[in-house]
């Protein structure tokens, strides 16, 4: 009998983020641009092309480490695909003021932006980082993934591929 509300926890757990598949990218959350500038999340966008968007921490070391890996291959993935990525750290105000330097030190090429009171990853259900969402081209969410393992960013430029077809 145990079994059975087990099972039903465990089948839920895995329904749920697909039931976020095919949602739009939430357009009005408010967000800082890594510059200081107030925006809002309706400027994720790439104009029908798909976008990437990753939500990391500074203190994250998988997340770092999938974003380095990224920008070392980020040139041929937008000349093959058009992709771009949008890196969304979840720094709070005691950590945010070394997002910038941070940035800058690691020269990526993405835009990134502060969600600082952590709106736009409640509004996707960010619970953890690093968790990178896929955006088709008309901002809906096509595929996502938690954690960072050495060579996962392959798979997400296959899942980029695979929308192009």
């Amino acid at each position: 009998m145990k079994r059975i509300p087990l099972l039903a926890a465990m089948l839920l757990a895995m329904a749920l983020p697909l039931a976020a598949q095919n949602a739009k990218m939430p357009q009005n959350v408010p967000l800082k641009h890594v510059d200081g500038d107030a925006v809002q999340s309706s400027v994720i966008q790439n104009g029908g092309r798909p976008v990437i968007v990753s939500f990391w921490a500074t203190w994250c070391k998988p997340c770092n480490r999938e974003l380095d890996a990224i920008k070392e291959v980020y040139d041929d993935w937008q000349e093959e695909t058009g992709v771009k990525l949008v890196a969304i750290s979840i720094d709070d105000t005691r950590s945010a003021a070394r997002v910038r330097p941070w940035v800058n030190g690691k020269d990526w090429p993405y835009e990134v932006y502060l969600d600082q009171n952590k709106d736009l990853a409640r509004a996707m259900g960010v619970v953890d980082v690093p968790h990178t969402f896929l955006l088709n081209g008309d901002g809906e969410i096509v595929w996502q993934h938690t954690t960072y393992q050495d060579g996962s960013e392959e798979e997400l430029i296959e899942r980029v591929r695979q929308l192009l077809k």
